[in-house]
């Protein structure tokens, strides 16, 4: 089994920790491969960063059917070109969001998601009531550390945990998700300390997808995620140009 984790934006360090991430949790014989996308944003941290970074994630989709991908995985917690990777991939693909989300409805009757910045709160509530029952989702909460500076941070462990604390004491919430893909690496720090399930979505993802292409099942061709009918695309859109309806291939840039 071939499982490609897809890191929508262009930074190469992030990838590396997603993929180890990933790679964490694969089963025997699973192949995880991480990407990093070959054109948009450094980091995603506000709309037009997310509608930027969606040509970049679907080229490495498409590249990705090429060479025989079995699933994938969107490693961006706002879940971006979600949908239309569904209508390009022949096997699943799950965003980290939508995993994490889910992962936790069954572990407590609600879950707190602590992020990076507060203007990307709105995105997680999207999510999260597409997801997920009403009130399953507590409250969201930004740590206000910008995505490219996680890494870096010495403290981040312990002030993700102190927010996190802080999250389920006022929310009334049983679990934390980890609003971040480059929070990745903190599940079991944050865990331990609080005594909490702690879900991170590249996990939850990877295992899911692992788990769909085991059962042999994929996102249904009926109606919406039908192939998009093939059609002229212009300008700088005009590389992603479907080739068949049938066998939708994009002749944009591949992911590195």
């Amino acid at each position: 089994m071939h499982i490609r984790v897809v890191n929508p934006n262009t930074t190469a360090a992030m990838t590396a920790l997603i993929g180890a991430s990933a790679r964490a949790v694969a089963g025997p014989g699973v192949r995880v491969e991480a990407v990093t996308s070959a054109m948009g944003p450094a980091s995603i941290e506000s709309h037009y960063d997310e509608a930027l970074s969606v040509p970049g994630l679907l080229a490495a989709i498409a590249d990705g059917e090429t060479r025989g991908i079995d699933g994938y995985v969107i490693a961006c917690f706002g879940d971006p070109g979600l949908d239309a990777a569904r209508e390009l991939a022949r096997g699943p693909v799950v965003g980290i969001a939508e995993a994490a989300m889910h992962t936790a409805a069954l572990l407590g009757r609600g879950f707190s998601v602590v992020t990076t910045l507060d203007r990307t709160g709105g995105r997680a509530w999207d999510l999260a009531a597409r997801y997920t029952a009403p009130g399953a989702c507590r409250g969201v909460h930004a740590c206000e550390i910008p995505v490219l500076e996680l890494e870096a941070d010495p403290h981040l462990a312990d002030r993700v945990a102190a927010l996190a604390g802080l999250a389920l004491e006022r929310d009334g919430s049983d679990v934390i998700v980890l609003g971040c893909a480059g929070m990745a690496g903190l599940c079991a720090a944050v865990s331990d300390r609080l005594g909490v399930p702690v879900v991170d979505g590249v996990s939850a993802a990877t295992l899911m997808v692992q788990s769909l292409v085991a059962l042999g099942l994929r996102t249904s061709q009926r109606r919406e995620f039908a192939a998009p009918p093939p059609k002229r695309y212009t300008g700088a859109m005009a590389t992603f140009q479907l080739e068949s309806a049938n066998r939708p291939v994009s002749r944009g840039s591949s992911a590195m």
